[in-house]
């Protein structure tokens, strides 16, 4: 009997041990572990920011020869891919007339032949000037203020992988009405380079903020509080981590300027799987995604 009582007793405390092992390993297994930080350091740089807009190569000058009445062609006197001159004689009609270039350029779209008889308001060829282009963007009235004449822009063009500089030659007096949004046409002369053909894609870039040898952190850096307002996380006494709030500036949306609250190659952390931007985190002056490449 008494050997009946001792096994039964060993069983019991035996299985109150193992329910304690179990109850441990779930504690530990459910306790959330502890959030890694990475580290960053803060580093004197410079930022610049950029208005991003689309459009297409133009030409600055073209003229559309067209007969003002009814003719005939006697003589054709250049042929397409000449260049001419102002002044330079391009056709003579059989009345003694002569049609002469307006502008200097490339002969473009010789539609009439010798000895042809046209209509008034035939177009018998261009003019085009290739050598001076530009480029017409539609910018956002609210953007139109950050931008001047004579304010250089950058211009990269795609299908030749080329980019250029230019400068604004004029901004329109009046907008134009899209969908409820007012805009404005900025014109842009462009640098001569080669291969640069008139319809070509084109983005620009214009500077809209630059700052230089300012305090800079990467935005994932920078956390916000339940007010949007910035902060980080630094080593405290005793391996402990503290929060400083800060004053930011402007960023290029990989690269944030902090006004007050780091030093320059000071120690930032941040959580590792955590990191938070707020909802007034703006890209520092850019109307659209692409900053700086």
């Amino acid at each position: 009997m008494s050997k009946k009582r001792n096994t039964k007793f060993k069983w019991i405390v035996t299985g109150m041990i193992a329910v304690v092992i179990v109850g441990v390993a779930m504690t530990a297994l459910m306790k959330p572990a502890p959030l890694a930080y990475e580290s960053v350091v803060a580093k004197t740089g410079d930022i610049t920011t950029y208005y991003s807009f689309s459009g297409n190569v133009e030409t600055k000058d073209r003229q559309t020869v067209t007969a003002d009445k009814m003719m005939q062609v006697s003589e054709i006197k250049v042929k397409e891919g000449d260049l001419v001159e102002e002044g330079t004689v391009l056709i003579k009609t059989t009345s003694g007339e002569e049609i002469k270039a307006k502008i200097r350029g490339e002969v473009a779209h010789l539609n009439v032949d010798e000895k042809a008889q046209v209509m008034a308001g035939t177009q018998l060829l261009e003019v085009v000037d290739y050598d001076n282009l530009e480029i017409q963007v539609k910018v956002d009235e609210y953007d139109i203020a950050s931008l001047d004449k004579g304010k250089e822009a950058s211009i990269k063009i795609g299908a030749i992988n080329k980019e250029i500089k230019g400068k604004i030659r004029s901004i329109s007096k009046e907008g134009q009405i899209i969908n409820g949004v007012t805009f404005f046409t900025a014109t842009i002369d462009l640098e001569k380079a080669e291969n640069i053909r008139i319809g070509m894609s084109a983005e620009v870039k214009v500077v809209s903020n630059e700052v230089k040898g300012v305090i800079t952190l990467p935005m994932t850096a920078i956390q916000f509080d339940e007010n949007n307002k910035p902060y980080v996380f630094k080593n405290g006494e005793k391996d402990t981590v503290v929060k400083a709030d800060i004053e930011t500036g402007i960023n290029d949306g990989t690269t944030v300027e902090v006004k007050s609250g780091v030093v320059s190659e000071e120690k930032i952390l941040y959580k590792k799987a955590a990191a938070t931007l707020g909802t007034d985190f703006s890209r520092g002056g850019m109307n659209r995604p692409g900053g700086e490449e």
